[in-house]
């Protein structure tokens, strides 16, 4: 009896647990990144408990405006104002002010070995031509309708937001309280418990900050270079290389190579080579040395598994998936590493089973 009620209960406690997950299932990124924000500013939450003798709302309110500060207002202001340049770029494309088969022709005059290139594979340069115009109006349209989606959904952009900081604000005041409770409450063991929360807190903010970071640094030297060569768009296309950047060995080129072919191709031969010199040896030098420093060391993962990780996260969450991805790579990481760990000693291998212990036989021999 006592068995059919323990199951019982479990089953009930199983079924509640998964109907509150589906409850919470539209506010998945609103709590995600609260947690996220929250593990980043923890540190300076700590400081400020000890400066006020540990009054927490007080040290939590001030912490939360920090990353009002910092993080939120300075993102809302950009992501605005990229958005209404990327609408004012799909209008000049709908009205064929801006349009790319043309620069995709002058590239083709400028080098005719890229058309003969193209034949040799069976590519057709017209369906070429096609796919970017395509891609290109998909792009555009997509922002444009981002900003009329943001100017009517202002109200739900708006509650979203107080709500990631209103959860923000218990997270930070309530952490040490909440973190205690889901030890106590997960049936893993606490040693085992306690670690995987500091790898979910080390990779959680390392990864963060290391990628923001990095396509910070990496948006806004794209940007400026392009402005300074007077390529359109430079604010619109800093941004679109610091998401890019997102994406490890890659990201930013994606951009700036394009555009310095074209460059060639119109003979701004100048252009092009302080393109490519900044692009390579500036822009990219940045990924090659800042990223392992701030994810991979961070992370303890090595830079595939970042690579793979951050790829198959962005594929499956989107924008989370930057973090989400070298995150769930990390736990499995430590929960093998635990599994293996707790395996081997639990279970002695065969040299250790067929010969005695070398002391034991000391002690019996004597």
């Amino acid at each position: 009896m006592q068995k059919l009620e323990t199951r019982t209960f479990l089953l009930f406690l199983l079924i509640v647990t998964v109907g509150f997950l589906m409850i919470l299932k539209p506010f998945f990124g609103t709590i995600f990144w609260a947690c996220a924000i929250t593990v980043i500013f923890y540190p300076m939450q700590a400081r400020l408990l000890k400066r006020f003798k540990g009054r927490t709302n007080t040290s939590a309110l001030l912490t939360l405006a920090a990353c009002i500060l910092v993080v939120v207002l300075p993102v809302t202001v950009l992501v605005s104002s990229v958005v209404a340049e990327g609408a004012d770029y799909y209008k000049k494309l709908e009205s064929g002010e801006v349009d790319p088969t043309h620069y995709i022709e002058q590239i083709r005059t400028a080098f005719p070995a890229v058309q003969q290139a193209l034949d040799r594979v069976g590519i057709d340069f017209a369906k070429v031509k096609e796919g970017a115009l395509s891609v290109t109006m998909s792009g555009g349209k997509w922002l444009a309708q981002n900003a009329l989606s943001i100017g009517q959904n202002t109200f739900s952009l708006l509650l979203n937001i107080c709500l990631m900081l209103y959860l923000t604000f218990f997270l930070l005041r309530d952490g040490n309280y909440l973190l205690e409770l889901l030890i106590r409450a997960l049936p893993l063991g606490d040693a085992r418990e306690r670690m995987l929360f500091a790898k979910f807190g080390e990779v959680t903010r390392a990864t963060i900050k290391g990628n923001l970071v990095i396509a910070a640094i990496q948006g806004t030297l794209g940007g400026l270079i392009f402005w300074v060569l007077g390529i359109p768009g430079a604010l619109l296309w800093g941004v679109v290389m610091a998401v890019l950047s997102l994406i490890p060995a890659v990201g930013p080129a994606i951009v700036w190579v394009p555009v310095s072919i074209y460059l060639f191709a119109t003979g701004d031969n100048v252009k092009g080579l302080i393109l490519v010199a900044f692009g390579a040896g500036v822009i990219g030098l940045v990924d090659n040395i800042l990223r392992p420093i701030l994810v991979g060391r961070d992370t303890k993962l090595p830079d595939y598994v970042v690579l793979l990780s951050t790829l198959g996260g962005l594929a499956l969450f989107g924008i989370n998936g930057f973090v989400i991805g070298p995150l769930v790579a990390a736990l499995f990481i430590a929960f093998w590493g635990i599994f293996i760990r707790e395996v081997h000693v639990m279970v002695p291998s065969e040299d250790e089973e067929g010969q005695p212990d070398a002391d034991s036989g000391k002690d019996s021999a004597a």
